[in-house]
């Protein structure tokens, strides 16, 4: 086997992982019921409107990209993993909304060039293992003056602070494999988008999703366990090792305690940072 087969294949082997890992769990039930209103505020911040052709990069279940064809856009729903699409086909039946649902891998999109007036990822982008890859692919895939939009999970927020906490516990990351988080880091996605050759008015502020589902710090950790599909992987990776799983455990909970606001009379108030980043192609 040359080196370019062995890479390859060894690329094929991590996406079907990353595949597996979000097939895991409950994912979808979780962007309902705890951040369900996330992807629409990307979708006002890109501006979109009827009449354009708009891709959801890492579009899980839709919840970015049901908004988006809520607004009158024809909309491409993409995912790694498309064992999320059946219960984005409900959501999107049940609020009457009209688009399509393609798998794609972020790194190596189906698309031609110049395809879309918006190109956005709502927490979904972010989790392609190698960022610049995946970056040129949004830029490759957005017509020139079209938008690109990011939402992601800031390094110092409270889901890239669960992700440090989870570090420890995980299996090693493969090779070239950059954290998720990072695409929160304003200077990384600016460098990941390039200079002005690349993209123009580039725009980033920070917002928070306010989460109440939860009602206690247990609650919140049980919930990750049981759906979340990256919490869930590293369990499995410690699931032979008891004091392990009891620290773990214990870290996560600590996470909720510290990250409630105690304002919430019936349970735990938290408040989940991310970067909100949109920019147009160059050219």
């Amino acid at each position: 086997m040359t080196t370019q087969d062995s890479a390859t294949a060894t690329d094929r082997t991590l996406k079907a992982k990353h595949r597996a890992m979000w097939a895991q769990g409950d994912y979808p039930s979780l962007a309902a019921e705890v951040i369900p209103g996330l992807g629409a505020v990307l979708v006002e911040a890109c501006g979109v409107h009827p009449g354009q052709r708009v891709l959801d990069v890492g579009a899980g279940s839709g919840n970015a990209a049901i908004p988006a064809a809520l607004a009158g856009a024809d909309v491409i729903a993409s995912d790694l993993t498309p064992e999320l699409f059946g219960a984005g086909r409900l959501a999107a039946e049940k609020q009457g909304a009209d688009l399509t649902w393609q798998e794609a891998d972020a790194e190596d999109l189906p698309f031609a060039d110049a395809a879309f007036d918006t190109v956005l990822s709502c927490v979904g982008v972010m989790f392609a293992p190698h960022h610049q890859q995946a970056s040129d692919e949004l830029i490759r895939v957005c017509r020139p003056g079209g938008t690109i939009g990011l939402l992601s999970w800031t390094p110092q927020g409270f889901i890239g602070r669960m992700f440090a906490a989870m570090k420890p516990y995980a299996p090693p990351p493969p090779p070239g494999a950059q954290p998720p988080p990072l695409w929160g880091d304003v200077n990384h996605v600016r460098a990941l988008l390039g200079d002005r050759d690349r993209v123009t008015d580039v725009h980033t502020e920070r917002g928070t999703a306010r989460v109440d589902h939860f009602a206690t710090p247990e609650a919140f950790r049980d919930y990750f366990k049981e759906r979340y599909g990256p919490t869930i992987t590293v369990y499995k990776n410690i699931a032979d090792d008891p004091d392990r799983v009891a620290a773990l455990d214990r870290a996560l909970v600590d996470l909720g305690r510290d990250g409630d606001l105690g304002t919430g009379p019936d349970g735990t108030i938290l408040e989940w940072e991310y970067l909100l980043l949109t920019a147009r192609r160059a050219g």
